[in-house]
C-alpha cells in the first residue's frame, strides 16, 4: 500500500468517504434575516482513491474529484440534496469510470440515508 492510500484509508469512514471542506451557507441568510432562518450546510465529501480511478478512464474526472452535497433547513423540513457523479460522467460515454461513479454516487446515497 503506497503512502496516499494509506493516509486516505486511515481518513474515511465507514462510508469510504471523507469530509474536504464544509460550508455554512445559511450564515449569510440569517445575518440578513436577523439570525433566523435559514440553517443550511455545503458539504464537500469524497476520496481522492476513487478519483484517481475515475481519471484513468476520463481525465476530465479529475474535475469532479468531490461530490458537494447540501442540508438545508426549509418549511416543510429539512431538505439533502448532492450532485451525481454518474449523471456527471455519462456524457463522457466510458462505462468503467461511469461504474465507478455510480458505486460512488450509491455511497454518497447510503450516508445520506443514514444522516437522515
Amino acid at each position: 500500500m503506497g503512502e496516499l492510500e494509506a493516509v486516505v484509508r486511515h481518513s474515511v469512514g465507514s462510508s469510504d468517504l471523507m469530509e474536504f471542506v464544509r460550508f455554512a451557507s445559511g450564515d449569510v441568510l440569517r445575518k440578513e434575516r436577523g439570525g433566523q432562518r435559514p440553517k443550511m450546510l455545503r458539504l464537500v465529501v469524497g476520496n481522492p482513491l476513487i478519483m484517481k480511478e475515475r481519471a484513468k478512464a476520463v481525465p476530465d474526472a479529475a474535475s469532479y474529484a468531490a461530490i458537494t452535497t447540501l442540508i438545508d433547513e426549509r418549511v416543510d423540513g429539512v431538505h439533502i440534496s448532492y450532485d451525481s457523479m454518474a449523471s456527471l460522467l455519462a456524457p463522457y460515454g466510458r462505462q468503467d469510470a461511469l461504474g465507478i461513479a455510480t458505486d460512488l454516487d450509491t455511497k454518497v446515497e447510503k450516508l445520506l440515508q443514514a444522516a437522515a
